[in-house]
C-alpha cells in the first residue's frame, strides 16, 4: 500500500513539476505587452510594465541601456 501511494506522489509531483515548466515566464514582470516573446527588453521605463514613481535621470537612462553589460555606461 505504501508503494503505491509513494507513486501516486511522484505521478502528483511530475503533472505539477511539467505543469510548472509550462506556465513560468508567462508573467514577465519587467516587460510590458508591446515587448513581443523575445527575453530582453528594451531600454527606457515606456518599456516597463510597471512604470517608474520618480522621472528618469541620464543616469538611470544610460545604465537601462547598457544592462547587462559589465562596464558601466560612459555618462557616470
Amino acid at each position: 500500500m505504501a508503494l503505491l501511494k509513494m507513486a501516486a506522489l511522484g505521478a502528483l509531483g511530475y503533472v505539477g513539476y511539467k505543469y510548472y515548466e509550462k506556465h513560468k515566464g508567462e508573467d514577465r514582470a519587467a516587460f510590458d505587452g508591446n515587448q513581443g516573446d523575445g527575453n530582453v527588453r528594451d531600454a527606457g521605463p515606456e518599456a516597463m510594465r510597471d512604470k517608474p514613481k520618480r522621472a528618469w535621470s541620464k543616469a538611470d537612462e544610460a545604465s537601462d541601456q547598457s544592462f547587462p553589460a559589465s562596464d558601466p555606461p560612459a555618462t557616470y
